[in-house]
């Protein structure tokens, strides 16, 4: 159940109001948004023109009447928040969804991967898989590492995961690492395990059953590691 008392991203809002308002109502909206963080959005008519964000909303909105863009918008919508942790993020979200014709940059993420990289990868590796099944060609396998799996088992993890990826974990103070293979087994040390678990037990020496989907995190994306269960939400 998510948590009813998370700190929400937009506290208050207008939208679609007059730019006249700004000028007739020039005390309220210093009230509304004076030292406020926030993301706004300028139309004409209704029409989505320009996309900003600001530290100072009242303060920017105000200069927008009078700069280069002040001809082409004639309504506008603001969006406050608390502070200016995400909407940097949030302006970015925005202007690569819907290219506002009044903005000159694109929106960039900093820390967010590119997942076009990685299915590229996965497309590739399948087209070489399917032409060597139509050619009727067998690749030379790799040296084999030790495997230790539950009886009978498939990798508990390959209907979870798309690709390789990291896991980490820490035990005694110590980060242990792990890495997934594409097949869903989990590589300790050279030794592959079917179960997150059977992994995470082999990680920690003198510990007794471990938890894998409790034990391990994974990098959900660059810099956010979560723990493994979130994998079964």
């Amino acid at each position: 159940m998510a948590n009813s008392k998370r700190t929400p991203l937009v506290t208050q809002y207008m939208e679609n109001v007059s730019s006249v308002a700004l000028e007739d109502y020039q005390l309220l909206f210093r009230n509304f948004a004076r030292q406020r963080h926030g993301v706004y959005a300028l139309y004409k008519g209704k029409r989505l023109y320009y996309v900003g964000l600001a530290k100072n909303l009242r303060a920017r909105l105000k200069q927008h009447l009078r700069d280069r863009h002040s001809k082409a918008w004639d309504r506008f919508s603001m969006y406050l928040t608390l502070n200016d942790s995400h909407i940097k993020e949030l302006e970015s979200l925005v202007l690569r969804i819907v290219r506002p014709e009044g903005n000159r940059q694109k929106g960039k993420f900093r820390r967010a991967e590119n997942l076009q990289r990685r299915f590229a990868r996965i497309v590739r590796e399948d087209a070489r898989q399917r032409l060597d099944d139509l050619l009727g060609r067998v690749r030379k396998p790799r040296a084999r590492a030790t495997v230790r799996t539950l009886r009978g088992k498939t990798p508990v993890l390959s209907k979870y995961i798309s690709g390789p990826m990291r896991l980490r974990g820490r035990h005694k103070g110590k980060v242990v690492k792990a890495r997934v293979l594409r097949n869903g087994m989990v590589s300790v040390g050279g030794v592959r395990f079917n179960s997150p678990s059977l992994a995470g037990k082999a990680a920690c020496p003198g510990r007794g059953a471990v938890n894998g989907w409790r034990f391990w995190t994974y990098e959900r994306g660059p810099g956010d590691w979560v723990l493994l269960n979130e994998l079964r939400r």
